[in-house]
């Protein structure tokens, strides 16, 4: 029996079109949630940018800021302000030896301010910058610039008046007043409660002074540890501990104004060599 042919279709005529498999689903992907710097992050910074010049530019007309004469060294002005952006410097002078409050404590505060956000990584990876994701980093970033800097600048320049004496803002600046001088070193701090608690030995009070910041960051130190245990297996010992030294630095200064302004505490570590 012959085999059948399958008929050849007539010029012009379309064979009919074979039956195609069905194409795989595509794959559902999960909700993207990165964007582009260009432009939704330029674009916020932009306007923020418009939004700070705006302020400083009508801000600048409501405040009175004439050029004085030249100094003059027979007539010292009262109280004698070092420019705007070194008040900070200037007040950090009230609670430390001046080698420590201009050099030293400056110093670890920028070097942590800028070590911190990378000691303190995140296990995801680069490329998160949310406050959900970097809170510690951002947290302490804003406590150091906006605590540890901007509003010290705005208490020297609003809040000290004549001999560098505090003022509210309805109080009148006299040049005349006479604070009173109550501040005393930690370890005289017993003497006024009982005689035999009071250390007068040079040394004895060098060595309590160490024992107390050695305290603080031993005390410290711990209680950082517990606030980010988490952190501390995946980070390494040793990052651990320059981010925590790092951070209880730059809480000193802090520390150090509550023991000023509360208890009249001059310095909590007193040497021969330096005061702190």
């Amino acid at each position: 029996m012959a085999d059948e042919v399958e008929p050849t279709p007539p010029a012009g005529a379309q064979r009919p079109a074979a039956a195609s498999a069905p194409s795989p689903p595509k794959p559902v992907r999960a909700a993207d949630d990165k964007v582009y710097t260009w432009p939704y992050l330029t674009r916020n910074e932009f306007l923020c940018t418009i939004a700070v010049m705006a302020f400083l530019t009508v801000w600048s007309f409501g405040i009175d800021a004439p050029l004085e004469e030249i100094a003059n060294p027979t007539k010292t002005p009262n109280p004698s302000k070092a420019p705007w952006y070194f008040l900070g410097l200037q007040e950090s002078l009230v609670y430390f030896d001046p080698w420590y409050a201009g050099v030293v404590l400056p110093s670890l505060i920028i070097i942590g301010l800028m070590a911190i956000p990378y000691i303190d990584v995140n296990p995801k990876g680069q490329g998160y910058y949310t406050f959900a994701e970097r809170r510690f980093a951002i947290s302490v970033f804003l406590f150091g610039f906006l605590v540890l800097w901007v509003a010290l600048v705005i208490l020297g320049v609003f809040f000290r008046g004549p001999g560098w004496n505090l003022f509210w803002p309805w109080q009148e600046w006299d040049p005349h007043k006479v604070a009173a001088l109550t501040n005393v070193d930690l370890h005289a701090l017993a003497c006024g409660w009982r005689e035999a608690l009071c250390i007068r030995s040079e040394f004895l009070a060098a060595v309590f002074g160490a024992l107390f910041v050695g305290g603080f960051y031993a005390v410290g130190a711990i209680l950082f540890y517990i606030a980010r245990k988490e952190k501390a297996a995946a980070e390494g010992w040793v990052r651990f501990g320059v981010k925590a030294f790092l951070f209880l630095s730059m809480m000193l200064l802090p520390l150090k104004m509550i023991l000023r302004h509360a208890f009249n505490i001059k310095y909590i570590w007193v040497t021969p060599w330096f005061n702190i």
